[in-house]
């Protein structure tokens, strides 16, 4: 009877909304993540809202050249993507996951109207007429200010909301855990689903009803996804946080230098761990000690002077479990890493795509035209037909040729979407090569549309959704499952970062290669008008860096061991 009960309960340390056990059959799996993948549905459609044409919001009404509109969404879309360390921090050290995603999308609200507001009020809009739009600093400003109030609730958003639905699976339970794989695919099959109508609704009516409504409309999106996340609270299974990731981490640092000339055992099961099964980091488990960074090990080495007064001081003594969180953390950098050039990549969409398909003929038919920014469908799209074509068709295919219950492993599902991404460059460098080639023959240099269709656009958009399904999907489920227990949001976060870094990349490159071909006078690579540029170039560039990258993505995914833990969740 008694273990009939303990059956009922999670075994994962999670609880439930009112801090009692979770129990399995009221709480989590699938009958709490409609909630979740709502509210990302919601917030990904308010998002996409904004900064798939926003690109041309700053260069026709705050009249931004290309380059300095590109740059300045990159490094918008930058601060969305670093900010969520922030989110995770405070949802591993002191908030949990659930009221880190209240509190933030609160702020994220209030960006949202205030970008209405300076879109929408006389004083605030750009005064435009048939000649062009005539901005202010102050409008500029406070068009900015919304947009990066928008960064730092986007920033306790995305790093938790992922992590608080694979929350909902309990690790110990292997039927729940098989589900959780599935889950990520869902996940972000319904960030596309809002990217979709953010793509396709709100940029045609950004482009032809007005920027009050194009803006307004994903502000009541926002308060959809907040109403949504707040209505499945009883469902939820939430993880208690284990205190400072950050703290834990310079104790090992500090106490490892502290001892730098003592000696490791050889003999590993001298090291310092707790005597019972639990760990002493809420919500962890204990992790196996592995052979990788042995000088952290110090750390972990009794010593006379740890003991202070009967207790141990962290700062001098840490538990291997500890020592094992920073490694793992070291181990994961380098796959981080090799997602920054596939963000970079992937942040062409909403700048150098735009721009090119700006110039390019953009009407279906005699009379229906469709904004440039609108192409990003086609990623979407190739994103909803690829991810449960991946879930349903291809794992269980793969898993019956690798035995491996996931099919491909994680880093092998990353891998193969950076190849993709190669790809997608090469066929933006073609068009472009083709298009500059009909511009040079028939003398077009100064024609504001290019009679090439800007469907032939859609190639460059649908394989990089297709690379989003192999990677940016594997990459959310390899730094959750990667993650040391009580890290998991910062280490979402942390995967996040190198969409930052790709942002930043991006607008760093613009920079060079502007500053580097615009010299002796010259219109360089990407001038205002793109006819008398060399935007292939640019893409040439990417494609090159996409292979450098993945062969030494390949050296890598070689070298890295998967993370072994041992005992229950404390």
């Amino acid at each position: 009877m008694m273990m009939e009960e303990a059956d009922i309960y999670t075994k994962d340390g999670t609880l439930g909304i009112h801090k009692n056990p979770a129990n399995k059959k009221t709480t989590g799996n699938w009958k709490a993540c409609p909630f979740i993948l709502g509210t990302e549905c919601c917030e990904r459609l308010a998002y996409y809202g904004m900064c798939t044409n926003l690109v041309n919001y700053l260069q026709k009404r705050l009249n931004e050249s290309n380059v300095s509109a590109s740059k300045n969404v990159n490094n918008w879309t930058g601060t969305c993507y670093i900010m969520p360390l922030l989110g995770a921090f405070l949802a591993d050290s002191y908030w949990g996951r659930y009221w880190t995603i209240a509190i933030f999308s609160i702020i994220y609200i209030f960006g949202m109207v205030l970008l209405t507001i300076s879109a929408s009020v006389e004083g605030l809009k750009p005064l435009c007429d048939s000649n062009g739009c005539d901005s202010t600093t102050g409008q500029a400003a406070v068009t900015f200010a919304a947009l990066y109030l928008v960064a730092l609730g986007t920033g306790g958003i995305k790093p938790c909301v992922s992590s608080f639905g694979a929350d909902q699976f309990d690790e110990t339970d292997e039927h729940e855990r098989k589900k959780k794989s599935s889950f990520f695919n869902w996940f972000y099959f319904s960030i596309n689903v809002g990217a979709l109508i953010a793509g396709s609704v709100l940029v045609y009516i950004q482009t032809h009803v007005g920027w009050d409504w194009g803006f307004g409309i994903p502000a009541v999106a926002m308060a959809i996804a907040v109403v949504s996340f707040f209505s499945g609270s009883r469902f939820y299974r939430l993880q208690q946080p284990g205190g400072s990731p950050l703290t834990r981490i310079f104790q090992v640092v500090v106490s490892s230098f502290r001892k730098i000339n003592i000696k490791v055992p050889s003999d590993k099961s001298l090291l310092y761990e707790t005597a019972d099964e639990e760990s002493n980091i809420k919500g962890s488990r204990k992790l196996e000690h592995t052979e990788y960074l042995r000088f952290f090990d110090k750390a972990a080495v009794p010593i006379q002077t740890d003991d202070i007064k009967g207790s141990v001081d962290p700062w001098r003594l840490c538990t291997v479990t500890q020592v094992e969180e920073l490694k793992g953390l070291v181990r994961l950098l380098p796959i981080w890493a090799s997602g920054i050039v596939l963000s970079t990549v992937y942040s062409q969409m909403s700048t150098m795509f735009v721009l090119q398909g700006n110039i390019m003929d953009q009407h279906i038919g005699p009379k229906f035209e469709i904004p440039s920014a609108s192409l990003s469908i086609f990623d979407t799209l190739s994103v909803l037909f690829w991810a449960p074509v991946y879930d349903r068709m291809i794992v269980p295919f793969v898993r019956k040729l690798t035995g491996n219950e996931r099919g491909f492993t994680q880093l092998q599902r990353m891998g193969i979407g950076l190849v993709i991404s190669i790809f997608s460059m090469i066929s933006a460098g073609v068009l472009e090569v083709v298009r500059l080639d009909m511009v040079k023959r028939h003398n077009y240099y100064d024609l504001k549309t290019v009679p090439v269709s800007i469907f032939w656009e859609v190639p460059q958009y649908f394989l990089i959704g297709c690379a989003e399904v192999f990677t940016f999907i594997g990459q959310l489920e390899f730094f959750y499952d990667q993650a040391p227990d009580a890290m998991r949001s910062f280490c979402s976060a942390l995967s996040l970062t190198s969409g930052a870094l790709g942002s930043y990349l991006s607008s760093l490159l613009l920079t060079i290669v502007t500053s580097i071909t615009t010299r002796d006078g010259k219109l360089g690579w990407i001038p205002d008008n793109l006819n008398r540029g060399h935007l292939d170039y640019f893409y040439w560039l990417l494609a090159i860096l996409s292979v450098l990258n993945f062969i030494v993505y390949l050296f890598i995914a070689k070298w890295y061991t998967y993370k072994r833990t041992t005992g229950q969740f404390s």
